[in-house]
Parts: C-alpha cells; sequence; structure tokens
C-alpha cells in the first residue's frame, strides 16, 4: 500500500479534530457512521456547543494529525435571471445577493 492507500481506523478517527480547508476548527469525531442504503461511511462530528453533523468521508482531503476537509466550491454564476424577481408581500424589485444565496427585497427589509 502507498502512503494515500493507508487504511484509517475508527478507533483513530475517534477523537481527532476535524478542520475545514481554511483551517477552522469544526469540532472533534465522535463515532463513525454508515447510511443503510448507501455506499460509504459518514464522520459524527460534535462542536463546542454539543452540537452533532456528519460529515460525508467524501468530504475529507486528508487525515494527519487533523481530519482536513477539501475545499468548498463556491457557485460562481448568479442564477439566470429573466426577468425582474418581485417580491411577493409588496411586489417590489428583489436582489440576489451572492453571498446567501437568497433573494432579498429592500423594501420590506428581509429575505424572500
Amino acid at each position: 500500500m502507498t502512503e494515500q492507500e493507508k487504511a484509517v481506523t475508527k478507533d483513530k478517527l475517534t477523537g481527532m479534530q476535524v478542520i475545514d480547508a481554511q483551517g477552522h476548527l469544526l469540532g472533534t469525531v465522535k463515532d463513525v457512521a454508515f447510511t443503510i442504503g448507501k455506499a460509504g461511511i459518514s464522520l459524527c462530528v460534535e462542536n463546542t456547543k454539543g452540537e452533532s453533523r456528519n460529515i460525508q468521508w467524501e468530504e475529507v482531503q486528508a487525515v494527519g494529525d487533523f481530519i482536513v476537509l477539501k475545499p468548498i466550491a463556491q457557485a460562481v454564476a448568479q442564477p439566470e435571471q429573466k426577468t425582474q424577481q418581485v417580491c411577493p408581500t409588496c411586489k417590489g424589485p428583489l436582489s440576489f445577493i451572492q453571498q446567501y444565496q437568497r433573494w432579498y427585497c429592500y423594501k420590506c427589509q428581509k429575505y424572500v
């Protein structure tokens, strides 16, 4: 087996810290899970607030002193806008906020 093909055991993964591609700590691996009817595994990760989330193994870039996740591909293109989007409440124009991938009404001051 080459270095990249090296197997990682559940015991090694449990207790490891998970960081994203930008170096931010996401939490600690509490367990390894299998989803019925699907291939692959996921990591059950708990953050400092006690909140849990599952991270698919395909999202993992590397395992060493930490578990490092792959960078998330950012959507570059804005959704196609053929006609002006209109607020369902006030019928005013909506603006697409790229950062949140949501439509916003400045008149109502809320997301739609």
